[in-house]
């Protein structure tokens, strides 16, 4: 196995001077860093990370965290893939924590990864007001917040636009002519959750239409939550005749109470759900659902990181990319008794 000591001796300097190449090539000239990246080439030298991380001075380990509220959402998993793309261009590796929407163990994965040594962070904070989060900002750790941002303290954030997402969703279905649209929401304190729920009363505003409270449930994002309400919605004495879906985990659970019931769609509920998916289109029917670019998120929000780690006093930026409506057959008019 190839050592510190033999790349130095080919390249004709010492070992201060390899390791400083390899972690802080910054501060050897050019013609140097040349003889050493050829030394290491030539003798197909892979420095360990571990010992790079050791030697490490100022934040060059070359490893990020990521941490995210729950990798059964399809949603995180394009974000994962972004990051991981990304990442992998720069040589640099992210350690994935998943906290499933538990404030204390987000709090233990957070601990553990400063412990790490992480040259900077990619979180989905737990909720607006993540004061574990904000004090690893605070601190000049590089964090860039992803689909969700902070309350009161300057971060880079990259999100959608989810209000106008839901705004656009909720429209659709009343120029169908519905107005019992059913809203399951997500857990209530998550800041998508807030923005999602505004959109839905913003569009009733704009038509002006009244908002009916026993019409909005609040779940835990998750399938069953979605089971077990869709259900609650339909044991209404007038059911809905449209829902509205928070995330696709909770279309998933909607989607199997409706079956499971015989209820038809479009004909006896128009479905619309928050996050399309891949495979929505092989639904039945296909399903309509408005689209966050999970894979163009983790990209830019591992560029930004790169940028801060780079620039650790630049202005700080929020990313806000667009949420389409993807109209499939889920939706149809409202049945005129409706």
């Amino acid at each position: 196995m190839t050592k510190l000591t033999d790349v130095a001796k080919a390249a004709g300097v010492s070992i201060a001077t390899v390791s400083r190449v390899l972690n802080n090539p910054g501060s050897v000239n050019a013609d140097t860093q040349q003889k050493v990246q050829q030394a290491i080439r030539s003798l197909n030298y892979k420095p360990s990370r571990v010992a790079q991380r050791l030697r490490s001075k100022g934040g060059n380990s070359k490893i990020i965290g990521l941490v995210l509220p729950d990798i059964q959402n399809p949603f995180y998993v394009d974000v994962i893939r972004g990051v991981e793309e990304a990442m992998y261009e720069k040589g640099y590796a992210a350690i994935m924590c998943n906290f499933a929407q538990n404030e204390d163990k987000e709090r233990l994965y957070l601990d553990i990864l400063q412990s790490e040594s992480i040259d900077g962070l990619i979180v989905a904070p737990v909720h607006g007001r993540d004061q574990k989060v904000a004090n690893m900002v605070l601190s000049g750790l590089p964090i860039i917040c992803i689909d969700r941002g902070l309350t009161g303290v300057e971060a880079d954030v990259v999100l959608v636009d989810n209000q106008q997402g839901a705004f656009d969703a909720i429209s659709h279905l009343i120029k169908l002519g519905h107005q019992r649209i059913a809203y399951i929401s997500g857990l209530p304190q998550i800041p998508t959750s807030k923005a999602r729920l505004a959109g839905y009363e913003a569009a009733f505003k704009e038509h002006g239409l009244p908002v009916d409270e026993t019409l909005i449930k609040y779940g835990d994002s998750k399938h069953e939550s979605g089971m077990r309400l869709t259900a609650e919605l339909l044991d209404l004495p007038t059911p809905p005749t449209a829902l509205f879906t928070g995330n696709n985990l909770i279309t998933l659970g909607a989607l199997e109470t409706i079956h499971s019931r015989g209820v038809k769609i479009p004909e006896e509920i128009a479905l619309v759900g928050f996050d399309d998916m891949y495979w929505s289109i092989s639904l039945n029917p296909p399903l309509t659902a408005v689209r966050q670019p999970g894979f163009e998120m983790g990209q830019r929000a591992a560029e930004l990181l790169f940028q801060r780690i780079k620039d650790p006093a630049r202005p700080t930026v929020k990313v806000v990319f667009d949420a389409t409506l993807q109209v499939r057959s889920s939706c149809g008019a409202a049945a005129k008794n409706s």
